[in-house]
């Protein structure tokens, strides 16, 4: 093996592919001293760190398990005036994570809860934060089927460790009283350590009767409302706008 092959195997070793296959074309302009070695080095790195910060993303993009990937660039805020665009733009800077605040997204079917809860989601996974997004009835049919196996509390910690969880559709489907415990003991254990993002069509006035837990919807509340910011969306819905045109 010549010395070149050994570095290329050097390189592979290291995880370092990208530069591996590149590293034949700066070569040859090193050789033909259109560039110095360490400008061709320099260059080979950069490529190197930006792939991986790519590869990076990816990993934690699929880990927070997005059911599709929506940015906030692609967000309609003409079609949507009720939402401040500003407003939206500074929880993209996830300031709201530093002082553990809650955001609650409510609105119709349609209005674009669930592109901003994962437009926020996917811009928290580019920042490095860990993140999930969980419909609200998974959520609930995971920490149930946790309770039945007596696995309840390792699950708990699994989701309370998360920076961000993004609660989406709470509301849609009925939750029973005992759901609405297991609910409360997730946002209670999160309560002023971690951030949540929960979208819903119900209002908060109506959470006791979708949680058929008056107690335990007034205790969630409680905690969720508390250094929380509530983003009620009245608009139409972007599904029968383009249904109909």
């Amino acid at each position: 093996m010549n010395q070149y092959q050994k570095l290329i195997t050097n390189l592979t070793k290291l995880n370092l592919n990208n530069m591996a296959a590149s590293i034949v074309d700066y070569r040859q302009v090193v050789n033909d001293q259109q560039v110095s070695f360490s400008e061709a080095l320099l260059e080979l790195t950069d490529k190197e760190i930006a792939y991986q910060q790519k590869e990076s993303l990816k990993r934690r993009i699929k880990r927070a398990r997005f059911p599709v990937v929506k940015t906030l660039s692609e967000f309609n805020y003409e079609f949507q005036p009720s939402i401040k665009q500003q407003q939206i733009e500074e929880f993209a800077t996830m300031s709201f994570l530093d002082n553990q605040e809650n955001i609650i997204f409510i609105g119709s079917p349609g209005v674009g809860k669930t592109h901003l809860s994962i437009g926020l989601g996917v811009e928290a996974c580019r920042q490095g934060v860990r993140t999930l997004f969980i419909n609200c009835h998974e959520l609930i049919l995971r920490l149930t089927a946790a309770q039945e196996k007596q696995h309840l509390e390792r699950v708990m910690r699994r989701y309370k460790r998360y920076d961000l969880l993004v609660i989406d559709e709470l509301g849609y489907l009925p939750v029973a009283a005992n759901e609405a415990n297991l609910l409360f003991q997730l946002i209670n254990g999160r309560y002023e350590r971690k951030s949540t993002i929960i979208t819903t069509n119900v209002p908060l006035s109506s959470w006791g009767t979708v949680l058929h837990n008056q107690a335990a919807a007034e205790a969630i509340l409680d905690r969720l409302v508390y250094h929380s910011h509530v983003i009620k969306i009245k608009g139409k819905s972007y599904r029968l706008a383009s249904a109909n045109s």
